[in-house]
């Protein structure tokens, strides 16, 4: 059977959505001890992602949300990824690589040519897929002083996308 995935950016309507799919993945999934105040980003997906030229995209099967993934325009033609989740049933399917795939697509038309990334130690699946897409896992402390670290990531990525 084959999964058909629609992607496309989303908005503040799908604010309960999107924060349902990725606390129930943080914390029932992977342990992970975070709550919704401690990514108040969530609550306004308008204002953090897409006012300040980045965007929030999900993907839906059918009419259900089974994925995210987001861009943070930080300025110096640089982007920060967040919030890629994918739900249970869903991975492995090629999903997680068209919403990257978007999100670099996206990048290159805001002339973005660096992407970095923090994430959880425990989620290595996540990392083997961002090192097959070329992402250097890289010390923190290199990364730009403008890149908005969340207190949860222990592991950061950048990647030098090529045009």
């Amino acid at each position: 059977m084959t999964n058909t995935y629609t992607i496309r950016p989303i908005y503040n309507q799908y604010t309960e959505e999107v924060i349902d799919l990725i606390i129930t993945i943080q914390q029932h999934e992977f342990n992970i001890p975070i709550t919704v105040k401690d990514q108040p980003d969530l609550l306004d997906i308008e204002a953090n992602y897409h006012a300040g030229g980045g965007n929030f995209w999900g993907a839906f099967e059918g009419e259900e949300l089974v994925g995210t993934i987001a861009l943070i325009d930080i300025g110096h033609n640089a982007g920060t990824i967040r919030k890629m989740f994918i739900k249970d049933g869903h991975r492995g399917t090629g999903l997680a690589q068209q919403l990257l795939d978007t999100l670099v697509a996206y990048s290159r038309q805001k002339n973005i040519t660096q992407l970095y990334l923090g994430t959880s130690a425990v989620l290595k699946a996540a990392h083997r897929f961002y090192e097959r897409n070329g992402f250097v896992l890289t010390p923190v402390a290199h990364f730009p002083s403008y890149f908005p670290k969340m207190a949860v990531d222990t592991m950061f990525y950048a990647l030098k996308i090529s045009y």
